[in-house]
């Protein structure tokens, strides 16, 4: 169930990057594609035109509106904070309708199915937008 207030989403996010950040690399993204699909959906919310504006992590938690390219924005947030070496080559993509979040040389999907991250199908289609977990760190103040 996803946490009413801004202070239950904190700390539950604070919860997965501590549980995440212990557990091996699959694990750590099947834990935080889970948490993140429990965001209540909104269509709209963010846009890849908008990027200089879109809101750091504790904003996104604190607006509590997440559409798909929300939802991957804080999936994108999650795996920098936790600063792992073998989850450094995240980026977030637009491809069609979907905002993805391919990580560990696309082997992982996240933002795509609640319950399946592993990638087992490739990516024909072109990318429209991307950000790198390298440039999300200029997102996070």
């Amino acid at each position: 169930m996803w946490p009413k207030t801004f202070a239950e989403r904190l700390e539950s996010w604070a919860q997965l990057r501590q549980k995440a950040s212990t557990a091996d690399a699959e694990s750590a993204l099947r834990q935080i594609n889970s948490w993140w699909f429990q965001t209540p959906w909104r269509a709209y919310h963010l846009h890849w035109d908008d990027q200089a504006v879109w809101p750091d992590p504790w904003q996104l938690l604190s607006d509590n509106l997440y559409c798909p390219l929300a939802r991957g924005l804080g999936i994108m947030y999650t795996i920098e904070l936790l600063d792992r070496k073998d989850l450094q080559d995240s980026v977030l993509i637009e491809v069609g309708n979907d905002n993805l979040v391919l990580v560990n040389q696309k082997k992982y999907i996240l933002n795509w199915d609640a319950n399946s991250i592993v990638n087992i199908k490739p990516i024909t289609q072109q990318i429209l937008h991307s950000l790198t977990q390298g440039q999300i760190k200029q997102q996070i103040k």
